[in-house]
């Protein structure tokens, strides 16, 4: 990716953070903002709901008490002193006290619990109301929410009961009021607010049980679960409903009877259309400024990094002279900012880089040399010294013994012979090292080269003249095909597994592995000898470089050579007492990398 590319992205990038940043900002702002006004118009309504009911009660009971002091209730009170009170001439009296009083619910009970008469249930007569005897002192008791049973269907009623004495005998007056859509109609509800009463009459969730000041309440049971929550858990729940036209936030508030039973539940709602609204317009007002800034980004970027990347480019382009050879390379100075002291800066380099190159090859030519000479008289000392005996050894049999001449004669040529044998190995080693030849590309099976590698050594491996040294082959038959000289991986193969031989003079696993990889192949080499330490493992290719008794150090060298001429990679892991492994990876030939043939 290029430098201006990047530039453009980063700035792309950095706008569109930014403005994300800005839109989340306000929007966050926005919406807590919103948040904390729906609270406060939620507890506002709550209240008023609160207030509306307290008062409600407050009506209800001094309405019960205006009933309970009327002259049809002091009438019927003094009809139950007597041992055989008859209370079918007041079956009535309950229905017109209710008109009366505006009441929608009225009854008035015996002392025994027996309904006198009822306004909304005139067929009750009769019938035994005992939940009044199981609580006294209902002189002192509030309004109190309650469940009504009508002919047909249940109401949710607020309820006050007072007492009428009659000398030692009393009647009860049932009084109350309906809690429906009326009295929901009564609330003042703030703009995008509304007000929800759910009565709970039925076990399980009745979608008819749930109305507003206008009655039933459409997609109702969109709100079953938080009422559900509700009569379950017994507690206030808020919950974000989503409705087609947008979001509503709902209070929802339980409604408790005398006894703690619960009778309804209060859903109080604020709509957050507006909001949705106002972060829509915020968020449609954001992305026309991220795409305005954008675009003036991209302008300006592409412009700026005109100026910044033509120099660079020229930059660039004499950094690729230098690295093919051209080290006379020297790029133009046109101007005097931090660009024109980089290229200021980039041409002294070159001509430093030519300095030093110099100084480097000539270094370099020396050590070479000095190194050379080292290593072949190191070599060469070995054969020499016993090529000096054996002439001494001559000249003294040719001047005390000449009638044991031609026996001494004999055996001192054949070790000359010998040893100038060894001299000719030596420096047929160094002369090979020294001339390898490029080498020469086909396609190759890695797997076939390590089986003929294998079949080259099976006889060695196998001999009873030394430890038994087991073979191990790992191969796979998906392995893609390489462009690689076979003559030259199949000399390296030779010396890794001559290393690896020697490297386990009491036996042990010769283990070959190939599989592939992306974009290419690889082979390991392992042993279970003794192993190597880290100082040895860095310095192992090196030329010269042996940690065995015999050699010229040149083997590993050879094969890092051969590795470097295929344009691969080998490595080495060993751990003392543990063996070692050499890896060598290796790229696929151009349009070869699929499975080989299993062979």
């Amino acid at each position: 990716m290029t430098f201006r590319v990047r530039l453009i992205l980063l700035v792309a990038l950095t706008v569109a953070v930014t403005v994300t940043l800005a839109i989340w900002a306000v929007s966050s702002f926005t919406e807590r903002a919103f948040g904390e006004l729906d609270d406060q118009r939620t507890k506002a309504l709550v209240a008023q709901f609160r207030r509306e009911f307290a008062r409600r009660g407050e009506e209800v009971v001094r309405t019960s008490e205006a009933v309970a002091a009327s002259e049809s209730a002091l009438r019927m009170a003094v009809e139950a002193r007597r041992r055989q009170p008859d209370y079918s001439p007041y079956v009535q009296e309950a229905g017109a006290l209710a008109a009366a009083q505006r009441l929608d619910f009225l009854e008035i009970v015996a002392g025994d619990g027996s309904i006198i008469s009822s306004a909304q249930f005139a067929a009750r007569f009769g019938y035994k109301a005992d939940w009044l005897l199981q609580q006294t002192g209902w002189q002192k008791t509030g309004a109190f929410l309650k469940r009504e049973e009508l002919p047909g269907e249940m109401a949710l009623a607020l309820t006050a009961v007072r007492e009428v004495m009659a000398g030692d005998r009393k009647l009860y007056v049932v009084a109350g009021r309906r809690l429906d859509k009326e009295f929901l109609g009564s609330l003042v509800l703030p703009a995008g607010m509304r007000v929800l009463l759910y009565r709970n009459f039925t076990a399980s969730f009745a979608q008819g049980s749930l109305t507003d000041p206008l009655g039933a309440v459409a997609g109702a049971s969109t709100l079953e679960g938080l009422i559900d929550e509700v009569l379950t858990h017994k507690r206030e729940v808020s919950r974000t409903i989503q409705w087609p036209d947008g979001p509503e936030t709902f209070q929802a508030i339980p409604l408790t009877g005398r006894e703690g039973d619960l009778l309804g539940v209060l859903l109080a709602g604020s709509s957050r259309g507006e909001l949705a609204a106002l972060i829509g317009r915020i968020r449609m007002a954001g992305l026309a400024v991220a795409g305005a800034g954008l675009l003036l980004g991209v302008v300006l970027s592409y412009w700026v990094t005109a100026r910044i990347t033509r120099p660079v480019d020229q930059l660039a382009a004499g950094a690729r002279e230098v690295a093919s050879g051209n080290w006379d390379a020297r790029v133009e100075v046109r101007s005097r900012d931090e660009i024109g002291e980089l290229a200021e800066a980039f041409n002294r380099m070159t001509g430093q880089l030519i300095e030093q190159r110099d100084r480097l090859v000539q270094t370099e030519r020396v050590a070479a040399w000095r190194e050379l000479a080292r290593r072949l008289a190191h070599e060469l000392k070995n054969p020499l010294f016993p090529l000096q005996i054996t002439v001494e050894n001559l000249q003294r049999a040719r001047a005390q013994a000449p009638d044991q001449f031609d026996e001494i004669f004999r055996e001192s040529t054949a070790t000359l012979l010998a040893e100038l044998s060894n001299l000719k190995t030596i420096i047929g080693r160094f002369s090979e090292f020294a001339k390898m030849p490029p080498p020469q590309f086909e396609i190759v099976d890695l797997n076939e080269l390590v089986q003929e590698n294998l079949r080259l050594f099976d006889a060695q491996l196998r001999g009873e003249a030394r430890p038994r040294i087991h073979t191990e082959a790992h191969l796979d038959e998906s392995l893609a095909k390489i462009s690689a000289d076979p003559g030259q991986v199949l000399r390296a193969l030779q010396n890794l597994t001559l290393n690896a031989i020697d490297a386990m003079p009491a036996g042990g696993t010769l283990r070959f592995r190939t599989r592939r990889v992306e974009g290419g192949v690889t082979l390991e080499v392992s042993d279970t000898g003794e192993g190597l330490t880290k100082e040895e493992c860095e310095r192992l290719f090196t030329p010269y470089y042996t940690t065995k008794q015999h050699g010229t150090g040149l083997g590993l060298a050879i094969v890092q050579s051969v590795v470097s001429d295929h344009t691969g990679r080998i490595t080495v892991e060993s751990e003392q007492g543990r063996g070692t492994t050499f890896r060598i990876e290796l790229p696929t030939a151009p349009g070869n990398d699929l499975a080989a043939e299993p062979s």
